[in-house]
């Protein structure tokens, strides 16, 4: 199949902050109505893998979706229009993405009026997109981030052209309100705040895939969620790769701490944030934590290294001591604050004396959660490009060691739940056991219970009485 380039990656523009973003509206495509004619009462699929972002991202393309008349199914098989919306921030997801290509390409083969498309962030690396071009004939169309506005047009083009579209945009990024959404939640919503990054950590892709830091409008995010709280909803989580940068590049004079303030005194009955960078989180932004019951006393905040050279190494831009101290200042100001965090194991060069500064960090802070990763290059940044001597045995190692003192302080705050009563929001059944329910606390552990329909959406007190590592059993004690 012939293939057509629109726009292809380029990481030096990716990593450009010279333009400042723009704020505007979803724009207009002339063939919507041939589009709608065209599609009438066909289905499509989406597959989403990775952060919140990604979901995020999901839900807005499913509402373009459903406003032109698509209907959406879960078997992919039943599909005209099968999108993969794609995470690059780990190497696993890519794997698990080329298996996925390979079970669904067949259906190409059965359907020719089928767009078979992959969005999101493995296709703004340039490396990758060549290497999906070259491998998988049966994709006939590739967009990035930026261009999930002109999902429309993209789709009539790969629909009636006949050939393979590539259009993904290395750029600055703008805020582009796109009206209406999808929500794959009816009690728990997210809701973007800030866009980007400009940390340019060096082992990460987000910046060049996600674009530069860029905030919306404070009222625009104020009246959303207003908005939602009216519809019901029991949680708003503000979202953002960094959400501590919020207002930094607007002149409205209002900054993350005002925001989350702001949202709180609308009266959701729970509000969380994430994710947080250490360098930009503030004693005010501590203080309204503390301040409002209704945000969550929970705080997801990566150390990533308890070294002071792999932190510098890394493009941190804080130490092991300010961070100790900033946990200590939460955990003083925040009673009964739940910490979690993210830990890259395994970076270049890392000695054993600097891993366990990592493990003496963590017996310090006592993470109540964390997500923890074997360090994976990402071509494009400078860790990619680092001479690393450290065996991947050595890696698998001192990963297991990480993971064994990390559930040391886990079960140990579990324990501690135990014969305590917690607010739980009803998610539904649970996903493990098909007899109970499922839902979380506060401070975001999760817990299974037996309950019923009529409670999913409901926030119920549970009192805990068993303890695993990563979960909870309880019971409803209200009625």
């Amino acid at each position: 199949m012939k293939v057509r380039i629109i726009h292809v990656p380029d990481m030096l523009k990716a990593a450009s902050r010279k333009k400042e973003a723009t704020v505007f509206m979803i724009p207009s495509f002339d063939k919507k109505s041939e589009l709608e004619a065209l599609i009438k009462g066909e289905k499509y699929y989406i597959h989403t893998y990775g952060c919140q972002a990604n979901v995020r991202d999901e839900e807005t393309m499913r509402g373009l979706l459903d406003e032109i008349g698509y209907r959406q199914t879960e078997k992919p098989e039943e599909a005209t229009l099968i999108i993969l919306n794609t995470c690059a921030v780990r190497e696993n997801a890519e794997d698990k993405l080329f298996g996925e290509i390979g079970n669904l390409k067949r259906l190409r083969k059965q359907n020719k009026n089928l767009v078979f498309a992959i969005c999101g962030c493995v296709v703004e690396q340039p490396e990758i997109l060549n290497k999906m071009l070259r491998t998988f004939k049966e994709v006939n169309l590739y967009f990035g981030t930026h261009e999930i506005v002109n999902l429309y047009e993209l789709i009539y083009e790969a629909r009636t052209n006949k050939e393979t579209i590539v259009c993904v945009q290395s750029k600055a990024g703008e805020v582009i309100e796109i009206e209406p959404v999808s929500r794959s939640n009816r009690y728990k919503a997210f809701v973007n705040v800030i866009y980007g990054c400009n940390k340019f950590c060096t082992y990460c892709i987000v910046p060049y895939t996600r674009g530069k830091e860029r905030s919306r409008l404070f009222e625009g995010v104020i009246n959303e969620c207003r908005g939602l709280i009216s519809q019901g909803y029991q949680e708003i989580t503000l979202l953002g790769q960094n959400v501590n940068a919020y207002g930094k590049d607007l002149s409205e004079g209002k900054d993350f701490a005002d925001l989350l303030e702001e949202v709180a005194k609308l009266g959701i009955s729970r509000l969380r944030f994430t994710t947080s960078h250490p360098g930009d989180f503030s004693s005010k932004m501590i203080d309204v934590i503390a301040k409002y019951p209704n945000i969550m006393k929970f705080i997801h905040l990566p150390v990533q290294s308890g070294s002071n050279r792999i932190l510098k190494a890394m493009g941190r831009r804080y130490t092991r001591e300010q961070y100790l101290a900033l946990a200590k200042e939460m955990r003083e100001k925040i009673p009964g604050l739940a910490l979690s965090t993210d830990i890259i194991v395994g970076f270049p060069n890392e000695t054993d004396e600097e891993f366990k500064k990592t493990l003496s960090l963590v017996d310090e802070v006592k993470f109540e959660a964390a997500f923890t990763f074997i360090f994976s290059p990402r071509k494009g940044t400078p860790a990619a490009k680092m001479e690393d001597k450290v065996s991947k045995e050595t890696k698998t190692k001192r990963f297991q060691e990480l993971v064994k003192h990390l559930e040391k302080h886990i079960e140990a705050r579990s324990q501690a739940m135990i014969n305590k009563t917690y607010s739980v929001l009803v998610d539904g059944v649970s996903k493990t056991d098909k007899n109970m329910y499922s839902g979380y606390t506060e401070e975001n552990k999760l817990v299974h219970f037996k309950a019923c329909d009529y409670l999913i959406g409901k926030i119920v007190k549970v009192k805990i009485i068993e303890s695993h590592t990563y979960s909870l059993i309880g019971e409803i004690i209200d009625g």
